[in-house]
């Protein structure tokens, strides 16, 4: 029976969930014309026709279609077996650093998945500003985080955007107002920053309607109404959604977000990073892709000999 490659089906669903084949050359790493000779060996293992000309792009066929779940679950139970042999004696603890955002969407899984497979391991878990967590890392107190990227620094092992989004409660302001009605977290925060510049350069007249030390804070100020609010997309949900356009809001700068690993970080931490970078990538393509413009570039090629995930 031919086997399927982990590595073609991980291409194959870069494919699938960044929608082209140049997105899925930027997910894994690799050259469109690697990508579509990838394709072209996995077609010849299946015996299918996987994609089909759609516009001026590739689309899948009913049998790209139905090698889309078990592709998932390979790859699941490939990703398990990998961290269960290589954390079946390990111990120690991983102390991580996150943004708000990131805590409430998208790592909760992934340390799941470290967890079952590092069981002797202890997570500790610290959630706060990114320039908090970058003095933390530098220090010491922290082997890696995953915060917005202020400057590019040596101990990135992946690069990922978002862009920004203007975001109101979906009920709408509780009133119409010829000043922008903001709500900002508290000096310094890059998305204050960037709102402020936005509205700056474009002329429009804005004030400060709420302010917050946290995000639990600005996300009540916003669901009630009284101001809207500069994040990415994962903070539109229970309620909070992308402003109408009619609100006549300037263009956004692209969120920058890097995972950074402490240069002398322990096996289980730099196994904890790898497996950050590698599914940050693959889940954000699948969670931005109606909003998102995923850029991707991964370094695990530094003195700790990760490898390129690619």
């Amino acid at each position: 029976m031919p086997t399927l490659d982990p590595d073609l089906l991980t291409t194959f669903l870069a494919f699938v969930d960044g929608g082209s084949l140049a997105q899925a050359a930027s997910i894994v790493g690799r050259s469109a014309s690697a990508v579509t000779t990838q394709m072209q060996r996995l077609e010849d293992i299946v015996g299918e026709p996987l994609l089909v000309p759609q516009g001026r792009g590739r689309g899948l066929t009913p049998a790209g279609e139905h090698l889309v779940g078990h592709a998932r679950r390979i790859l699941a139970v490939h990703r398990e077996a990998w961290l269960a042999l290589k954390g079946v004696r390990a111990d120690g603890r991983v102390a991580i650093g996150t943004t708000q955002d990131f805590a409430d969407s998208g790592l909760p899984e992934l340390l799941r998945a470290f967890a079952a497979s590092y069981p002797r391991v202890r997570i500790e878990l610290r959630v706060g500003r990114s320039a908090e967590l970058a003095e933390a890392l530098q220090t010491g107190i922290l082997d890696l985080m995953i915060a917005m990227r202020q400057a590019p620094a040596p101990d990135e092992v992946g690069l990922f955007r978002e862009p920004m989004l203007w975001l109101c409660s979906q009920k709408g302001l509780a009133a119409r107002q010829d000043e922008v009605p903001l709500a900002l977290l508290d000096p310094h925060c890059s998305f204050r920053d960037a709102a402020i510049a936005a509205l700056d350069t474009a002329g429009r007249r804005y004030r400060v309607a709420a302010g917050s030390a946290s995000l639990a804070g600005l996300r009540t100020a916003v669901n009630a109404g009284i101001a809207l609010t500069l994040r990415t997309a994962r903070f539109a949900h229970s309620g909070i959604v992308e402003a109408p356009r009619d609100f006549g809001l300037p263009q956004v700068p692209i969120a920058e977000f890097a995972i950074r690993l402490r240069q002398d970080a322990e096996p289980p931490a730099q196994e904890l990073a790898a497996l950050f970078s590698g599914n940050l990538a693959l889940a954000q393509a699948h969670f931005g892709k109606e909003k998102a413009d995923l850029a991707v570039g991964y370094r695990l090629d530094g003195p700790r000999g990760l490898g390129d995930l690619g």
